[in-house]
């Protein structure tokens, strides 16, 4: 059988399911380590229940995702997860969700990797938002999220370290209420709300104005430029504040135009 005729039969097996989003829709990646609890508490011996090296890790990964090619407005991790929002006119791949999960779980794989110095997988999932409030409200259930998980670790691996079994430690921390946590983490010298902000409530990547100065190479005249850079945000505010702050890098990034980059004479 000829290439052609092979190509043309068999390449429909591959796109017969593609998924496409619709124009317009915003769209959030979210990124999850694979095997990470044996990876950072057996494989590798990091700090528990957390630890500076592995938020390095995590965040360099997620300043690279992006920064790899796509048009992205934020990016927020905590723990051993990043989410990624996408600006609504990207349109890399004909929006192919399968193009989009492959290349950037396959893109934090690499990155992640190379900053530990050993392998760590990344899977990847998108959801499909219609409205800004959707996206302001999910930015707000991962942070709900990362102070919930913040809280239990906290309090497990305190009681790890007091010479309980996992099975004792977890079955002690799901009988609490939030309250008896907090009493729990007190009676031990540590304030739960004096831990450092990015313990509780993630750390946030988004894309900021500076302005550098420079010559005009034609008339030598100084010059200010208006750039992007990424900025990182270890002390995210919460609740309602962090809802401001969402809402706030919608309204001015999907306003930028797509160099971000103006000059003016000074």
């Amino acid at each position: 059988m000829k290439f052609d005729d092979l190509d043309a039969r068999l390449r429909i097996f591959e796109t017969a399911h593609d998924h496409c989003a619709l124009p317009g829709l915003y769209l959030v990646a979210r990124l999850d380590g694979r095997g990470f609890t044996r990876l950072t508490k057996e494989v590798h011996t990091f700090e528990a229940p957390f630890d500076e090296r592995m938020r390095d890790y995590m965040a360099a990964t997620t300043r690279h995702l992006l920064d790899c090619g796509f048009r992205m407005v934020y990016g927020y991790t905590q723990s051993d997860e990043i989410s990624l929002l996408l600006h609504p006119d990207e349109d890399s791949f004909g929006r192919k969700l399968r193009k989009y999960t492959s290349v950037l779980a396959g893109e934090a794989s690499a990155a992640f990797s190379l900053q530990l110095g050993a392998m760590g997988v990344f899977d990847c999932r998108i959801s499909q938002l219609p409205r800004q409030t959707d996206v302001v409200d999910y930015f707000r259930w991962r942070q709900e999220d990362a102070g919930r998980n913040s809280l239990n670790a906290h309090c497990y691996w305190l009681l790890r370290k007091r010479g309980h079994s996992v099975a004792e430690a977890t079955a002690q921390v799901k009988g609490l209420r939030t309250a008896a946590k907090h009493d729990l983490l007190f009676a031990q010298g540590i304030n739960y709300n004096d831990l450092p902000t990015w313990q509780k409530r993630g750390v946030g990547f988004y894309w900021e104005d500076y302005q550098k100065k420079g010559l005009n190479p034609l008339t030598q005249q100084p010059v200010e430029t208006t750039r992007r850079r990424l900025a990182t945000n270890q002390e995210l505010p919460p609740g309602p504040a962090y809802e401001t702050l969402i809402q706030s890098l919608l309204h001015s990034q999907l306003s930028q135009p797509r160099s971000g980059v103006t000059a003016k004479s000074v």
